[in-house]
């Protein structure tokens, strides 16, 4: 097992359980414990963790892993979600992206959309996200639109007032929102109240709002509200939800799609 890929198991780990020792996060991957006490102390000095005598804690209740360590959670459903959203989208449309891991894999479901590899533009694409951004903008048939502002090193996305600013003065067909959170009776959350901030004007000028999670963050809530239930049209997760959560956002008036 690569460093990286250790890393990543490592924080999942520490996601799921708050705490980790050494011995079992040794066993956990089948490495040795020295082993892991060297990720443990590397990544307390990148502040991804805290260091506890012959363990680690996260980082507070409102603990979030940085994006390029959660690429690989939960990715088929991830996929799945992410084809169903792209198949809500219509050429010419103006769509914009939160950032995320979902809103990701989202954004290349479109690029590999065959009736959209022409036109002038065929899509679109708003984003504060610099890695969908990037992914995007060598694809003649999408117009990318940068918000600018200050870059958020957790997600790759762009908070501040001169993302506000840029989107103050446009409006989009749909946006693709990525959540940390989306309860039925709380709404939809981030983690940060910047990026909460510019996720919440996104949707304002959206004339659709389609929330893409699984269905793990479902049911939950975060530090900073984006936007309320009933601001959402469509919500598409995954089908390990149960009837009861989809019936709780169908009440709300919410479009629910499992994929």
């Amino acid at each position: 097992m690569s460093r990286d890929a250790r890393w990543k198991a490592l924080l999942d780990l520490l996601v799921e359980q708050g705490r980790l020792d050494v011995e079992e996060a040794a066993t956990a991957l089948d490495v040795s414990a020295a082993t892991i006490r060297r990720d443990f102390d590397q990544l307390a000095e990148q502040q991804m963790l805290v260091r506890t005598r012959g363990g680690a804690l996260v980082h507070g209740v409102s603990y979030e892993l940085p994006l390029r360590y959660k690429t690989s959670r939960r990715a088929a459903e991830k996929r799945r979600i992410s084809t169903a959203v792209a198949a809500l989208i219509s050429p010419g449309e103006a769509v914009g992206f939160t950032g995320g891991t979902t809103t990701t894999e989202v954004a290349r479901a479109l690029a590999a959309r065959p009736d959209l590899a022409t036109g002038s533009p065929a899509l679109t694409v708003v984003t504060n996200a610099l890695n969908i951004a990037n992914e995007l903008a060598i694809r003649p048939q999408f117009k990318i639109v940068v918000t600018g502002g200050v870059a958020r090193p957790q997600s790759y996305e762009l908070i501040g007032p001169l993302a506000g600013g840029v989107l103050g003065q446009i409006t989009m067909d749909t946006a693709v929102l990525g959540v940390g959170a989306f309860d039925a009776v709380h709404g939809a959350t981030a983690h940060d109240e910047d990026e909460a901030a510019i996720n919440r004007l996104l949707c304002e000028r959206a004339g659709r709002v389609v929330v893409a999670a699984d269905s793990t963050k479902l049911g939950q809530r975060a530090f900073a509200r984006i936007c309320a239930t009933e601001q959402v049209d469509t919500l598409v997760t995954d089908a390990a939800v149960s009837d009861e959560m989809a019936d709780r956002f169908a009440e709300a008036g919410v479009e629910v799609i499992r994929a």
